[in-house]
């Protein structure tokens, strides 16, 4: 199994993966991400750096490919190009969870929880956006207990008060008076 990008998503699917005895190989570029892995796994999980050179090699040779990079509000990058899928055994399967982003794989487009998998290249596709509507109690109970917090700091110290004492909920302001005071969000949808 080859897992681009070590972030949450992508730290998570190693996880389950090395739970169920599977080789893993993570390709990131941030090598605090992988040195925190590595040291996790203790040499269960090989780390390599992301670039063409070693995905090509790695995705080549999986029978699972996890893509899971993540630009907070942008695109996502194109990071496995058509010509490497094809390269993929036959039966080998591609999920994207940045599909909610684009994806990160040149040969990936959206599914549905209807028609989840396509295949090209005789590799079975699935990237279906929004996959934790898949289980949507599970996931909004995360999210409310994720959220409640600050939802009752705004309601008893008051928004202003709440923002100036602290400073990850002030980060988290996108817009103020009606504009979009987030660069990137402001730039995806043409207001910057």
């Amino acid at each position: 199994m080859v897992v681009v990008c070590a972030g949450n998503s992508g730290a998570h699917a190693v996880q389950m993966a090395v739970g169920m005895g599977a080789r893993v190989t993570v390709l990131d570029l941030d090598t605090r991400k992988l040195e925190a892995l590595d040291t996790e796994y203790r040499g269960r999980v090989v780390m390599l750096m992301s670039n063409p050179a070693n995905i090509e090699s790695e995705v080549a040779d999986a029978d699972l490919l996890i893509g899971a990079v993540l630009i907070p509000a942008a695109k996502a990058p194109l990071v496995v190009n058509a010509k490497t899928v094809a390269r993929m055994r036959p039966g080998s399967v591609i999920v994207d969870i940045a599909i909610d982003q684009a994806g990160c794989i040149e040969s990936i487009r959206p599914t549905s929880h209807q028609n989840p998998v396509y295949e090209q290249h005789g590799v079975i596709h699935y990237a279906v956006p929004n996959m934790p509507a898949l289980v949507g109690r599970t996931s909004t109970l995360g999210l409310t207990q994720a959220t409640e917090p600050y939802v009752a700091m705004l309601v008893s110290k008051g928004i202003e008060r709440a923002l100036a004492e602290h400073q990850g909920l002030a980060r988290g302001v996108k817009t103020e008076n009606g504009k979009i005071t987030f660069g990137a969000v402001a730039k995806a949808l043409g207001f910057s």
